[in-house]
């Protein structure tokens, strides 16, 4: 709790003046509202003895009024200057935490759900500005007005009828304590259990193309039901607690009340107080009332926001994994394109026992094509990714113009890698705002000339509304070779030195595979193109191939030397060749 204390101080710090005149206005109205029943009681006790004349409850009317005006501009002032930063702070927060997972590493995804994610978005940060907003006033208000009520019950009435009042109010905050403390788990584990829904919401919308072909809707619905009935009971939980609590408070409340009837009533039948005394008094643990059941509030709140802010933190204390550090080379402002990867061997965290990388040594020089190729699971996404710094591993093993890699401040070394994963993403924008994504300062004209090169100009035209059509989530409402081409005419847009194709022609056929393979000799002279790809007809062409078997070298060189080697190669080629023939003969059939 000190931390996430600590660190809502560095959010509402830059806020201190407007909540200063908030609790100030907060404050005024409690002082006003608690001199009502003075009044109230001197009204009384001047109309009882008939020693009121009417120019002076003229007067007494007049004063009631003003304090009423009063009231209402500090009310106003109050919402105004705590609510309104209240809102402002969720809304840095969010901002601080959406700009701050855009930096973590690719591995701290791995572990970590989107669901889960989206709740601390949601449900957490509304906890943290209830905190920060409601929580604030309520924890004030009735502090303040819980002092000035019994500093009133006591100056103006009784001091003896105010401690036989208080009495049974003292167990609450006994109550609030242990209160508090069940709280607090209870909302942890209710905001758990909307992380697993969210979650579980989130996977399977994603993946509702693979459940209805696998006919699996019941199969969710039960997982869907489970998830939904465990965020029920755990809410449930907080709600039952707060349903005995609430009572409870209300009990001991009432007991107070009968205490304050029973010797209040004697008191003024013996002329100890006077009627109107009796009266104001009345008021006061009417008004008391409020603090008491508000303690039990503030409580639930505070428990439920610190909570939150804790889960917060947990994010924004993670440090990226992969970063600039004190040997970042600042010189370093653009990058040629000569790759060399030195012995390079690489186990994933999850598995340090299991290397997926072993011993590979390649030069690649400016301005070449260079081609992975191998069984799936040889390592060949992971050699580019390694490239990209998705994966920490040792600075010498992999080299950039002779820069090691992590020398190289990362924010170049991503402007000057132009990547297209297997996956390619696309966004739920236009077609044309997809392919100005890393470079939003280029023309229409080279938007088009960007889709021509990746051969998906004229599918485009088709669309309704051409460049400017929105394509549905991930790109849902294009083909999955559309797809791919977009994705290359954002990453040819860029003009990088360094090019990587993961796999990205997988869904392209082979007469427009090879006119982008064309155009892209013809637009990458001088820079150097990685590409990974399972069909020979992809890669023949490139300066260097690289044919990797569990993870090693199994054979390097260009496609003649390749074939010539009559080895793995060779027999991917041939057998690929032969499918090709076979589907030719029966297309002729």
């Amino acid at each position: 709790m000190k931390h996430a204390l600590k660190k809502l101080g560095h959010y509402v710090k830059r806020y201190a003046f407007q909540y200063f005149i908030g609790i100030l206005s907060l404050i005024a109205v409690d002082f006003f509202n608690t001199l009502i029943p003075q009044i109230t009681g001197l009204i009384t006790d001047g109309l009882a003895s008939r020693s009121l004349s009417f120019a002076e409850i003229q007067s007494y009317a007049f004063r009631i009024f003003l304090m009423g005006v009063i009231i209402a501009l500090g009310r106003f002032s109050w919402r105004f200057f705590l609510f309104g930063p209240a809102r402002s702070i969720e809304k840095e927060i969010r901002n601080d935490m959406f700009g701050h997972l855009e930096y973590l590493s690719d591995s701290w995804f791995h572990n970590h759900k989107t669901g889960d994610l989206m709740a601390h978005f949601t449900n957490d940060l509304q906890a943290v500005r209830k905190l920060l907003g409601g929580t604030i006033i309520t924890t004030i208000d009735a502090s303040v007005m819980l002092l000035m009520v019994l500093y009133g019950m006591i100056q103006f009435v009784s001091p003896k009828l105010t401690i036989i009042a208080v009495i049974p109010l003292i167990l609450i905050i006994f109550g609030d304590v242990l209160f508090g403390k069940v709280m607090h788990r209870r909302f942890l584990a209710r905001q758990e259990a909307f992380s697993k829904l969210s979650d579980s919401v989130q996977e399977s919308i994603s993946g509702i193309r693979v459940i209805k072909a696998f006919v699996q809707e019941r199969k969710e619905l039960i997982e869907f039901s489970r998830a939904n009935q465990n965020a029920r009971e755990k809410n449930l939980g907080v709600v039952r607690l707060m349903a005995l609590v609430f009572p409870l408070l209300d009990f001991v409340i009432g007991i107070s009340t009968l205490l304050t009837l029973i010797y209040g009533g004697r008191m003024a039948i013996y002329g100890e107080i006077t009627v109107g005394q009796f009266v104001a008094f009345n008021s006061y643990v009417t008004m008391l009332v409020w603090p008491m059941i508000a303690a039990g509030e503030c409580v639930s709140s505070l428990s439920q926001g610190f909570a939150s802010m804790g889960r917060i933190c947990g994010i924004l204390d993670e440090t990226p994994e992969i970063s600039d550090h004190s040997n970042t080379d600042r010189s370093i402002s653009a990058l040629s394109g000569t790759i060399d990867f030195d012995h390079l061997t690489f186990a994933y965290p999850s598995n340090p026992r299991q290397p997926v990388l072993k011993d590979i040594t390649v030069h690649i020089a400016t301005g070449e094509t260079f081609a992975i190729i191998g069984r799936t699971g040889c390592g060949k996404t992971t050699m580019v990714n390694l490239l990209s710094r998705l994966y920490k591993t040792s600075s010498d093993m992999i080299r950039i113009d002779g820069h090691p890699l992590s020398s190289i401040p990362l924010h170049i070394l991503h402007t000057q890698i132009a990547y297209v994963p297997q996956d390619s993403f696309l966004f739920s924008e236009t077609v044309s705002e997809n392919i100005r994504f890393g470079a939003f300062d280029a023309s229409p004209s080279d938007v088009i000339l960007a889709a021509q090169a990746a051969c998906v100009h004229d599918n485009i035209q088709e669309f309704p509304q051409q460049y400017e059509t929105k394509l549905g989530e991930r790109g849902v409402t294009v083909s999955g070779g559309q797809k791919q081409r977009i994705a290359i005419a954002r990453a040819l847009l860029i003009d990088a030195p360094i090019l990587i194709l993961d796999d990205s022609l997988s869904a392209v056929d082979t007469d427009t595979e090879e006119q982008i393979l064309r155009n892209l000799r013809n637009l990458r002279k001088n820079k150097t193109t990685i590409i990974i790809a399972s069909r020979i007809s992809t890669i023949q062409h490139a300066d260097h191939i690289l044919v990797l078997e569990d993870g090693r070298i199994a054979e390097y060189g260009n496609h003649q030397e390749l074939l010539a080697h009559n080895g793995i190669y060779a027999s991917i080629y041939h057998r690929q060749q032969l499918e090709q023939d076979l589907r030719e003969g029966g297309d002729d059939l």
